[in-house]
């Protein structure tokens, strides 16, 4: 009898590409990442798993890939825990008649516009927004919305190239920055103005139609969106959680989703919750925070769901969860960095990770990619939490050597 195998196209460098590989052999899966450059996920090498070069933007080679892996596997279902390739996993899927996403859906939702566009006919709240293909444009719309916007390119992911622009001067700086070849376009340049919604970010984090829980985002210093904290499950009312909960819900069906792994981004405005962005996949590192404070694996169960098995989203217990990411202050090469195994070692933390080597260049990118690691502590309640992070943090410490300045 073949071995059943997990297919993952693309995988993840720093959040969910190991998780997805381990709950997959966790359930008697053979994992086989498909990627265009397999040696950007440095953990395959290191657990020595199979990984297979191929073009994941041409639709044509992975069918031929996949029906390759056919003839020894039995495939026991398709899926990825990168947002770019998702859509295409929902083609595959389809293609091969296994569970999996809309790729319609998923194109429209990965369509920062569209979506605006399909959330606004749903009813659902959402902030003021223009599209703009041009600087005049940008200008124009900001006047309209008034100051302060959002600048975001229509798509992308992890935060890049996502500003908050307080004034004119910051709009005519950060549209030359989209438009001016600094900025990597992965389509036609079209930038999203948004009027900035004030408030509280949390994130709702459903599978299917079910809203698993909501965790409460911190960033650091504008105008960029860096995420410094979360905290899970996020300190909300009874009242303010079920209205999170109905909004999310609400733009899931404006959006055409319920299938799978979706999160939601909502400021909590002075008008309630207003929808930032729908977004068809986990959320980053949540499913971590969800497990430790629920006892619930997302990624298993999304895995469960892609192979045709029920799964289960039943709280086994509940604890309140905090993570904190270790953002640098300025760029330069990374002398030293210390602290990790003290830290790790304080009670109630319970995971610290250090993306970097020492003699790295930390060049800061206003984005996701900023945080040179994290460390994560649980407890039964906030106040105890907060505590053991904040006893971990202080243990690590590092040196950054600025660059040296060009002489005139």
């Amino acid at each position: 009898m073949a071995r059943r195998a997990l297919i993952l196209v693309e995988g993840h460098r720093r959040s969910n590409g190991l998780p997805y590989v381990h709950a997959a052999q966790r359930l008697g899966l053979h994992p086989i990442t498909l990627s265009a450059d397999p040696a950007q996920y440095d953990y395959l090498a290191a657990e020595r798993l199979e990984a297979i070069r191929v073009d994941t933007d041409d639709l044509d080679a992975l069918i031929s890939e996949c029906s390759r892996q056919g003839e020894t596997y039995d495939i026991a279902g398709i899926t990825s825990p990168w947002e770019a390739v998702y859509a295409t996993v929902g083609k595959l899927c389809g293609h091969f008649d296994l569970p999996g996403p809309n790729p319609t859906s998923i194109e429209q939702c990965c369509d920062k516009f569209a979506q605006r566009q399909l959330l606004a006919e749903g009813g659902v709240p959402i902030p003021a927004y223009r599209l703009a293909a041009n600087a005049a444009d940008v200008e124009s719309s900001a006047a309209e919305i008034g100051l302060p916007v959002i600048l975001k390119p229509a798509v992308g992911v992890g935060s890049r190239g996502v500003r908050l622009c307080r004034n004119i001067d910051e709009v005519a700086e950060h549209t030359t920055y989209l438009l001016g070849g600094k900025h990597i376009w992965r389509s036609s340049p079209r930038i999203l103005v948004e009027e900035f919604a004030q408030g509280p970010l949390y994130v709702a984090n459903l599978m299917g139609n079910d809203v698993v829980g909501v965790t409460a985002y911190e960033f650091g210093p504008a105008p960029h969106f860096v995420t410094r904290e979360c905290i899970f499950p996020a300190p909300l009312t009874d009242d303010e959680y079920t209205h999170i909960a109905d909004v999310s819900l609400r733009c899931l069906q404006a959006l055409g989703l319920g299938w799978g792994p979706t999160n939601i981004e909502l400021r909590w405005t002075k008008l309630g919750p207003v929808v930032i962005e729908g977004n068809p996949r986990m959320a980053g590192g949540d499913p971590k925070l969800i497990q430790l404070g629920y006892g619930v694996d997302l990624i298993a169960e999304h895995i469960k769901l892609v192979i045709g098995e029920e799964w289960d989203l039943r709280t086994r217990h509940s604890q309140t969860v905090a993570v904190r990411s270790l953002v640098p202050d300025r760029d330069g090469i990374l002398d030293w960095i210390d602290g990790g195994s003290r830290a790790a070692a304080v009670p109630g933390v319970v995971e610290v990770k250090l993306y970097v080597e020492p003699k790295t260049p930390i060049v800061r990118k206003g984005d996701s990619r900023d945080p040179i690691g994290h460390v994560i502590a649980a407890s039964p309640n906030l106040a105890q939490t907060e505590a053991m992070l904040q006893r971990g943090i202080d243990l690590i410490s590092w040196s950054i050597t600025p660059f040296p300045t060009a002489r005139e």
